[in-house]
């Protein structure tokens, strides 16, 4: 299990950062594929999938398509509009079709689009930010470096439980040193990539502080995804990826940190 884990965990990391490093199309394309499959995973927890895609879910997956296209030609004052028009085209068929679908089952599928599609295409804009192809890299940080560093600080320290309810396993001490270890990878990877950033020898208490923070915002994120699970009697969202479940298994709490990433990085310039 271990070495099945392993390998599979070195062959998505090879893919992640293969795309990252090139960007552009590539990038995109993968995070929309990973996005569409993720939405599905989700829907197949929430009960939504019944052997084939109903009308909400293909309108979820288009707007996420149509989401995703307007991102790469960079019409960003058109993001906002195309997600409400997801959300009306649910509607339409939510009224039209009734008492077919459940207002529930709205929710769901528009929460998939926003939860997974739009998360995680904060990964390309992070990429597309000045000295961006640096910044990226800390929402790897921030999500695995964290959770890694977290099981180790929590099977040598731990001893008080984080989340007892939802996730036993996790503790405080363990939390408490993945953060720690997240702004400290942060620090050493900004005085080593500062001398290629611009104004890089500025950037290493900026970016040990976004590292923090987005620790700290990865865990919840890993919960989140734990508690949908919880809620739907599942162990995990899929087997499409080897040892470590489906999509949403191993982008749970990347799927949060993104997104902060982004914006912490704007807020530092």
């Amino acid at each position: 299990m271990f070495v099945t884990r392993l390998i599979s965990g070195i062959i998505l990391l090879a893919i992640l950062i293969t795309s990252i490093v090139l960007s552009g199309p590539v990038l995109l394309v993968l995070l929309l594929a990973v996005s569409l499959i993720g939405m599905f995973e989700l829907y197949r927890a929430c009960g939504r999938w019944k052997g084939k895609p109903d009308l909400l879910i293909i309108i979820a997956w288009l707007g996420a398509a149509v989401y995703y296209l307007f991102v790469f030609l960079n019409m960003k004052e058109y993001l906002l509009p195309i997600l409400m028009c997801a959300l009306i085209g649910l509607l339409f068929v939510y009224v039209f079709s009734f008492p077919k679908y459940q207002a529930e089952d709205v929710m769901c599928a528009f929460f998939g689009i926003a939860y997974v599609a739009v998360s995680l295409s904060f990964i390309y804009l992070t990429r597309e930010l000045p000295d961006g192809a640096f910044t990226v890299w800390l929402i790897v940080i921030c999500s695995w470096g964290c959770d890694t560093m977290a099981y180790v600080f929590g099977r040598l320290f731990g001893k008080r439980k984080m989340a007892p309810v939802l996730s036993p396993k996790k503790s405080v001490e363990g939390a408490i040193g993945g953060v720690a270890s997240a702004a400290v990878i942060g620090l050493i990877y900004a005085l080593i990539a500062g001398r290629y950033m611009e104004n890089g020898s500025n950037k290493a208490l900026a970016f040990a502080l976004i590292a923090a923070v987005g620790a700290l915002i990865s865990m919840v994120g890993d919960l989140a995804a734990s508690a949908i699970k919880r809620n739907h009697n599942i162990k995990d969202y899929g087997k499409l990826i080897p040892g470590h479940g489906g999509i949403l298994d191993r982008f749970d709490s990347v799927i949060i940190t993104a997104p902060i990433i982004y914006m912490l990085a704007l807020a530092f310039g």
